[in-house]
């Protein structure tokens, strides 16, 4: 984890304007790509505690995209998902979708850092068991702390069966 000051995203501004306790973990200071499983170990945080963000899709498209967060240790059931909505089938965006629809690059796509309300905020429901929570900021190779309540408030999300 790097010693430096982590650089102010969106995510890390808003949780600042809204006096949220948080902390940041800066992990690459190149931004270089990590594999969510990679980050656990990268921040010293328990695995249990360590989530991905992942922008969904309905398909055929309707309504607005989704993002989805779900344990980095576990896989998203689609399936599942759409059971859970009403949907009769969901996609996950392509890398270039992801980044297209939410202005951030893949590996560092975070809720907090979104405009509110252009997309629908779901979180697993593995999440309902833990006190805090660590999730993108906004960048790769930079994970915030947050209480989970604080996320689900600021991101008006809702939880769901993901995985």
């Amino acid at each position: 984890m790097s010693t430096r000051a982590p650089k102010k995203t969106q995510a890390v501004r808003l949780l600042e304007s809204k006096r949220i306790t948080h902390r940041v973990a800066v992990y690459d200071d190149a931004g270089e790509f990590h594999t969510g499983e990679e980050a656990p170990a990268l921040i010293g945080a328990p695995v249990e505690t360590v989530y991905k963000t992942l922008v969904v899709l309905r398909d055929p498209p309707a309504g607005r995209p989704m993002l989805l967060i779900v344990p980095v240790a576990r896989q998203a059931n689609l399936k599942t998902l759409a059971a859970a909505l009403g949907e009769k089938r969901l996609r996950m965006a392509t890398q270039r979708e992801a980044e297209t629809l939410t202005g951030m690059q893949a590996g560092g796509i975070s809720a907090l850092a979104v405009p509110a309300g252009r997309f629908g905020v779901l979180i697993d429901e593995a999440a309902r068991s833990l006190e805090m929570i660590h999730v993108s900021a906004g960048a790769r190779g930079m994970d915030v702390e947050l209480a989970v309540a604080d996320l689900v408030r600021l991101t008006d999300a809702s939880y769901t069966m993901a995985t």
